[in-house]
């Protein structure tokens, strides 16, 4: 049943501006829209709104799905705290994580990543003390490559012709960190390996190993936490929360179980979308933040996709990793099970990433590649107040897709015994991974539920259960479809295609889809 995210609003027939799907994309693009004066319906296919940034309750428990924590939000000069601040009026607060964001375990070993450039550079080459000149010439890259990125960006604005005239020099300096892997990079300041799996401990935030990943995207993610993590106060669900009202306010709504099942294109001009129940609704701008993959192939006419030939930039392009989630219920309250703020990313000994996963592909009986441990409960200051004498732990890993593919097709919490018996034994794993590092969890455990692909497939509809949408190779950021603008009069792109992964890119994308729609920089509302 098709019903407004906030009670008594009433749908009209026609918008300035519709949206599928209401993830960070969207509710960013949304805010801007409406607060110049424009009419926007973000249509939810799922029962609650929010994408990667919803939240799901079970057993007296809740767990955020997607937000385990942001960087950039620890002043007010950073863009993104701006950006948050625009969207939710101020009402989003963040609860800082501590000096130690991530710790790094690898075998025997941990290395805590702490915030501050400073106190971090210090910490590495405390580490590693014969590497001081690699870790200094390492930081150099990563901050000339971030101050490279903003052009880079801006380009995504542009008509074709200005692209056609001037986008090579904006893009050119990108581009030059963009065509590397992060593991060449590297490479080039240390033959020490040992150092390199650690400068690269984050990789599962991108998901992309270093001999796969662009650099630049790698620049980014480093970039972004270096002042720290942060977690929203209330859980990831005061995202929507604090948007919801604002657009309610300006006269825009989010509709939650409404599937879209496509977009209606009258000569080669988006005019509006059609419903699965079959209703229609009319605007003058269409926004897609479904990603690629799904726009392109469910959402689009067969014809609009021939007429402009989209199977070749499917082509150009991969679906992201896939994941399997672990979310763990225990009983105690944070503090008296003493569980960290810092995340845990625990790798193998001696492989490197890309073997270690290479390893893990042929054989999956072969330890994990990665393992993310996350303590949501004791992030959160307001969770005492929410849920007293609880707490909860997310354990994420590498799962592919193809591992459970042959269930596709069948019904959420209806795929058989075969299915859960495999996830069974993959939660098993993860905990015991958990015990290892924080021993006096086990027998706390009251409840625990493992995610895989499909769910994340019926849940956010992305193709293959990909974590981050496109892949973030060096080939990635060649390909000038990723912007805003299509060949299609009126249809937009947002969401992590268009710019990078995670939270933050999928803001800054929203941000410039708005840019493009309005024909106004939309930084300068914020700025």
């Amino acid at each position: 049943m098709v019903q407004s995210y906030k009670k008594n609003y009433k749908i009209a027939e026609s918008y300035d501006t519709i949206i599928i799907g209401s993830g960070m994309g969207s509710l960013t693009a949304a805010t801007f829209l409406a607060k110049q004066g424009q009419k926007v319906l973000i249509l939810e296919r799922h029962y609650t709104a929010g994408g990667f940034t919803h939240i799901f309750k079970r057993k007296g428990y809740e767990w955020d799905v997607g937000i385990h924590y942001v960087g950039s939000m620890e002043k007010e000069t950073s863009i993104l705290k701006k950006i948050f601040d625009y969207i939710t009026e101020e009402k989003l607060k963040w609860a800082d994580m501590g000096e130690v964001y991530d710790r790094i375990v690898i075998g025997d070993k941990t290395y805590d990543f702490v915030k501050g450039v400073g106190n971090w550079t210090e910490k590495m080459i405390g580490y590693f003390p014969g590497e001081e000149q690699a870790i200094r010439k390492y930081l150099d890259l990563v901050f000339d490559c971030s101050k490279t990125s903003r052009n880079f960006f801006i380009e995504k604005t542009f008509s074709p012709l200005m692209s056609k005239l001037f986008g090579w020099f904006f893009r050119k300096s990108y581009l030059k960190y963009s065509r590397k892997s992060t593991y060449d990079v590297l490479k080039g300041l240390t033959d020490n390996e040992e150092l390199i799996k650690v400068l690269c401990g984050q990789y599962g935030d991108y998901g992309l190993t270093p001999k796969k990943s662009s650099f630049a995207m790698h620049a980014s993610l480093v970039r972004h936490y270096f002042s720290g993590g942060f977690f929203p106060v209330g859980g990831s669900s005061q995202i929507v929360e604090t948007i919801a009202p604002v657009l309610h306010r300006l006269g825009s709504a989010i509709l939650i179980s409404a599937e879209v099942s496509e977009v209606i294109i009258e000569k080669n001009t988006a005019v509006g979308v059609k419903m699965k129940d079959g209703k229609e609704f009319r605007a003058k701008n269409i926004i897609s933040n479904a990603g690629l993959f799904t726009t392109y192939n469910s959402l689009l006419p067969k014809e609009t996709f021939q007429q402009h030939n989209l199977g070749e930039h499917l082509k150009q392009v991969k679906h992201s990793v896939a994941h399997a989630c672990l979310y763990i219920g225990l009983d105690g309250n944070p503090d008296e099970l003493k569980l960290p703020k810092a995340n845990y990313w625990i790798y193998p000994d001696k492989l490197s990433h890309d073997e270690c996963v290479d390893n893990y592909l042929k054989d999956q009986e072969q330890p994990f590649p990665v393992v993310y441990v996350s303590f949501p409960a004791a992030k959160d200051p307001d969770w005492p107040n929410r849920y007293p004498g609880k707490s909860t732990v997310d354990i994420i890993t590498l799962v592919p897709y193809e591992t459970f593919a042959e269930w596709d097709g069948k019904r959420w919490k209806k795929r058989g015994e075969d299915y859960e018996a495999l996830k069974e034994k993959i939660a098993q794993r993860l905990l015991k991974a958990l015990y290892e590092k924080e021993p006096q969890l086990e027998g706390k455990v009251a409840y625990y539920e493992l995610s895989s692909a499909l769910t994340t497939k019926h849940f956010v509809n992305y193709e293959k259960g990909e974590l981050y949408g496109l892949d973030h190779t060096s080939e990635r950021f060649e390909q000038k479809f990723l912007r805003p603008q299509t060949a299609i009069k009126n249809f937009y792109l947002t969401g992590q295609d268009v710019a990078t992964a995670g939270v933050g890119g999928a803001a800054f994308a929203g941000v410039l889809t708005a840019s493009v729609v309005t024909g106004k920089n939309m930084m300068k509302e914020v700025l």
